[in-house]
């Protein structure tokens, strides 16, 4: 039977210790959805294990196969410089293939209202909350756009008004779109943190909702973040078809 490929999970990191914790259990629900997958967990900054030593003990295990998946919500910097250049710079006996990043997903989506709905609110409040869709920002255009077509499809759903916001890098601020969204007669407003995990930046999301009724949590270890994990996994493994003629 032919081996499985690693899962390599590409994690930020922080000098915040709630976040490799975040990280580590959206790791251990991974795990439990497919038994027998072995995964394990690289952190680009701040935090050890690093990717490229854990890219070191792989290769010196024997392992051929490995998919490195960015725990990233948006094609932004780390994505599309930081990682490639950390997974060049691998030993030259192990096959990578990089996963795409994590959003956009329905599956994200999901994990959003699941965490507005534990922080109170239920889906008849729907019509009447406006939510802040809160980032951590970026200065890549690309990574700004897709959030706030995010923004446009989950408004889509049913909400009063869902505003894209941002932590750093572009605005508006998550308290500038709270007024917006107050001043646009919403009834309830929340602010949904579309964040993986803890830190500097989803702590500043925070301090920002606080004309907010309601606050989630970071998505982090939602059942439906850990199946996005491993589509992407699995996607990353398939076979790519050459297109006729190429």
């Amino acid at each position: 039977m032919r081996t499985r490929p690693v899962l390599l999970v590409i994690a930020h990191g922080s000098r915040d210790p709630r976040h490799a914790a975040t990280v580590d259990a959206l790791v251990r629900r991974v795990r439990s959805l497919r038994p027998g997958l072995r995964v394990e967990t690289g952190f680009l900054d701040f935090t050890l294990p690093s990717v490229h030593g854990v890219l070191e003990s792989l290769a010196a295990e024997g392992v051929r196969d490995v998919v490195a998946l960015p725990l990233l919500l948006t094609r932004a910097f780390h994505a599309k410089a930081d990682i490639p250049a950390v997974l060049r710079d691998a030993p030259p006996r192990l096959r990578i293939r990089q996963a795409e990043v994590l959003g956009p997903s329905p599956l994200l989506l999901s994990a959003l209202e699941r965490r507005l709905y534990e922080a109170g609110l239920t889906p008849a409040d729907k019509s009447s909350t406006g939510v802040v869709l809160a980032s951590a920002g970026s200065t890549d255009p690309e990574a700004i756009a897709v959030i706030a077509d995010i923004a446009r499809e989950w408004w889509h759903t049913g909400w009063c008004a869902v505003r894209p916001a941002f932590a750093s890098a572009s605005l508006p601020t998550t308290e500038e779109a709270v007024r917006e969204l107050r001043a646009q007669g919403c009834a309830t407003v929340a602010v949904a943190p579309y964040v993986l995990a803890p830190g500097f930046l989803p702590d500043r999301i925070a301090r920002g909702a606080a004309g907010a009724d309601v606050l989630a949590e970071v998505l982090g270890p939602a059942p439906e973040v850990a199946r996005l994990l491993l589509e992407r996994y699995d996607g990353a493994r398939a076979p790519r078809l050459t297109a006729v003629g190429a």
